[in-house]
């Protein structure tokens, strides 16, 4: 039937000749076209709620909030006094660890035979390869390496905190509680973490998804990317564990002898670690070296938990270090309490999966020769910022408390790490 306009349709009693229609040419047959990226993304914007949106919106402003800062710091605290010209734009983030994954992803764990017999040894092989392997990747793509890592960041900040706050709402009834817990951990005191060329985010972009999965009861998918965590951080490890034993009292809970079909994915996170120790032995002949290379390099040596305490004690009010460091032990001790308090809470709700995660996470920083990283540490903690969220729903004036002494030090410590200081 002929497409007119319904003003222009002929009458009824008249009949409407057919359209001519080509004939038919043979030819090669044409496959339908892909669907345009415009129409793929706009398909993946149409997966997120509006309160995943409103989460996204925070996490931009923050991400707005680190880079002003970094960008007054350059200016405002220059390396050498006096100096009459600004440090290059992304110099600030180029600090401490930042550092050693660079040089892993550019050269290598042991470029040209160097290695721990090598006088004046970086001990880089004390970091796990995931971070610098895909930092590799990226700056095939872009070729600033420091614009590379921040990138990473970005991107992997951008999942775990669009993961936590869904956790969050998996866990409290209250419609802001994925926005609340997004707020308490952008705004923490180390936050800035988050924003540089470190593991931080990119381990939480998967070690958080792989917990939702995991809460979910789907297994597979979180003993994937918990494998994924693992190789990027130790503490993937520790969320290996707490997998694990989610599953098992979920199994039990069930009381179905299918649920236990599953069990094998769980061991699948020891892979990446076993495979990165084999590597290692290789060309060490030491399976552990990863480990007696954090010895070497950052006093990890094992200490008795109260060894390590008086040390850091000492570090921190024994006059034994310079006032910036000092304090920084006190940060420490700050937050190996908050990390005794969390578990201690954990275990009187019996949330015995995320008790164990924070603990082994405590037990392993705790028993060094002093504190070290505890502080970042945090971090991984969701635990931590979903129960100070729920704690703010149920009385508002712990918002704003938090908020009143978490801004300055979140400042401090950004301009700490910025301008080259030890921090977090």
């Amino acid at each position: 039937m002929s497409t007119l306009s319904p003003g222009l349709r002929p009458p009824a009693d008249r009949p409407v000749p057919p359209e001519p229609r080509a004939p038919a040419r043979p030819g090669p047959r044409i496959a339908a076209p892909t669907e345009p990226r415009a129409g793929r993304f706009r398909r993946a914007a149409a997966r997120l709620t509006p309160a995943d949106r409103a989460v996204l919106w925070l996490y931009l402003l923050t991400r707005i909030s680190v880079w002003i800062t970094a960008h007054f710091a350059r200016w405002l605290f220059p390396a050498r006094p006096g100096t009459r010209e600004a440090a290059p734009v992304l110099a600030p983030f180029q600090r401490w660890d930042a550092n050693h994954y660079l040089h892993i992803a550019r050269d290598g764990y042991f470029p040209a035979g160097a290695g721990p017999w090598t006088s004046g040894w970086d001990n880089r092989e004390a970091f796990f390869p995931g971070y610098p392997f895909l930092l590799r990747a990226v700056h095939t793509v872009v070729p600033d390496w420091t614009a590379a890592g921040l990138l990473i960041s970005f991107v992997a900040g951008a999942v775990a905190v669009l993961a936590l706050a869904r956790i969050a709402r998996a866990y409290l009834p209250e419609g802001a509680a994925g926005r609340r817990t997004a707020a308490f951990f952008l705004l923490s005191p180390c936050a800035v973490f988050l924003a540089v060329g470190y593991t931080e985010a990119l381990f939480l972009a998967f070690a958080l998804p792989a917990w939702l999965a995991a809460v979910r009861h789907r297994w597979a998918l979180a003993a994937v990317l918990t494998a994924l965590a693992t190789t990027v951080r130790v503490s993937g490890l520790f969320l290996a564990a707490a997998v694990a034993l989610l599953f098992v009292l979920t199994a039990r809970e069930e009381r179905d002898q299918w649920s236990w079909r599953a069990a094998g994915w769980t061991l699948l996170p020891a892979l990446p670690p076993a495979a990165y120790s084999w590597y290692l032995h290789v060309y060490t002949g030491d399976w552990m070296a990863w480990k007696h290379a954090q010895e070497r390099g950052w006093y990890r040596t094992f200490h008795t938990p109260w060894e390590a305490w008086a040390n850091t004690w000492n570090g921190a009010f024994g006059h034994t270090q310079s006032t910036g460091y000092a304090l920084m032990y006190q940060a420490e001790l700050v937050a190996m309490l908050v990390g005794l308090a969390l578990v201690a809470v954990l275990l009187y709700r019996r949330r015995w999966p995320e008790a164990l995660y924070v603990a082994l996470s405590l037990w392993a920083l705790g028993t060094s020769y002093w504190y070290t990283s505890i502080p970042r540490a945090t971090l991984l903690w969701w635990p931590l910022w979903i129960g100070l969220a729920a704690l703010s729903l149920r009385r508002p004036w712990f918002r704003t408390a938090y908020l009143s002494v978490a801004a300055p030090v979140t400042t401090l410590v950004a301009l700490t790490f910025l301008t080259g200081r030890w921090a977090g």
